[in-house]
């Protein structure tokens, strides 16, 4: 079972957001389901409407979901926030509709606390809010130290002492809209998968590294699937890597019968170069002593495979692809 608890705060009383909905749409839509459209998260999106609604998201509200979401076993939940945080003396907080002082929202240390307690295998906290990187300290053992159980991940927009901004040409946070991206493809690696590390290092890259800086706090054992995109090559050509390549080390040889515009030139030679340039496209493997494939075919030089297409080449020796 997969989950994932949606939430998304604009109305504030004393200082609304404007996008804040706008990025929990944008969750939904990506996290429910995968590429091919098939299902992935069974989604609950709460998002918050005026005070004359009646129906607030207040502290009583949020925490008995988010409760709800860690307290029954799953093999993943996602808990995904955007809307103000506050950090004051007493503590941090997801900020509510109702806040007020002394009162201003569910506290991140209780939602560590479920999150550490959880029966769920794999809890993945994503805060596009003010000071979500306080999530996880101990104010106890000072600094920026944190305390996570295995299987707990936590994605913030900003440090503990940083703001989270929006977009300046949309009604979007900008931390959501490159996690957004991430999920649609961005992050995914070779096999079409994204996991967490993947979103992080994608969300890195882009952000202004003197104003905004993403947290990831992690303690995993292995990488879950968060969205399944398009694989970037078939399994079933990635898996002849092995034929091509007897062992790892193998120099494959090239000649001018493997591109059709060499004289001369062989069928069934091209087609297996078309399986060896869709590998050098995804930097499996390079030509030896020439740039270009083409180049190693017209002086019949080898190619052979690089760091990374030896990595595939062992996860399909062993039967993991």
């Amino acid at each position: 079972m997969r989950r994932a608890l949606i939430v998304g705060i604009n109305h504030y009383k004393g200082g609304p957001l404007d996008g804040c909905i706008n990025d929990a749409n944008h969750m939904h839509e990506v996290l429910s389901r995968n590429d091919d459209g098939s299902v992935n998260f069974d989604c609950k999106l709460i998002v918050s409407k005026d005070e004359s609604s009646g129906k607030k998201i207040t502290i009583t509200r949020l925490k008995k979901q988010i409760f709800n979401l860690l307290h029954q076993e799953a093999e993943i939940a996602i808990l995904y926030f955007s809307g103000h945080g506050s950090s004051t003396e007493i503590g941090n907080y997801l900020v509510t509709q109702d806040v007020r002082k002394y009162q201003e929202g569910v506290s991140l240390d209780e939602i560590i606390t479920l999150a550490n307690s959880s029966k769920v295998s794999e809890v993945i906290i994503i805060l596009d809010c003010c000071h979500g990187g306080n999530l996880g300290n101990l104010r106890g053992i000072g600094g920026r130290k944190a305390l996570l159980r295995e299987g707990v991940s936590i994605l913030t927009a900003s440090r503990d002492t940083q703001f989270s901004v929006e977009r300046d040409d949309s009604d979007q946070g900008l931390f959501t809209s490159i996690i957004y991206d991430a999920l649609k493809g961005g992050a995914a690696d070779i096999l079409g998968n994204v996991n967490v590390s993947g979103v992080y290092n994608y969300v890195d890259q882009l952000l202004n590294s003197w104003e905004q800086r993403p947290i990831l706090k992690s303690h995993v054992s292995k990488m879950v699937s968060l969205r399944k995109c398009t694989p970037k090559i078939k399994l079933e050509k990635l898996r002849k890597i092995t034929h091509y390549f007897p062992d790892k080390d193998y120099k494959f040889p090239l000649d001018p019968t493997f591109d059709k515009d060499l004289d001369p030139s062989n069928e069934a030679n091209q087609k297996i170069m078309n399986d060896l340039r869709e590998y050098y496209k995804l930097e499996l493997l390079s030509p030896v002593g020439e740039e270009y494939m083409y180049r190693a075919a017209e002086n019949s030089m080898p190619c052979e495979l690089t760091t990374k297409g030896k990595y595939f080449w062992e996860m399909v020796k062993n039967n993991r692809i």
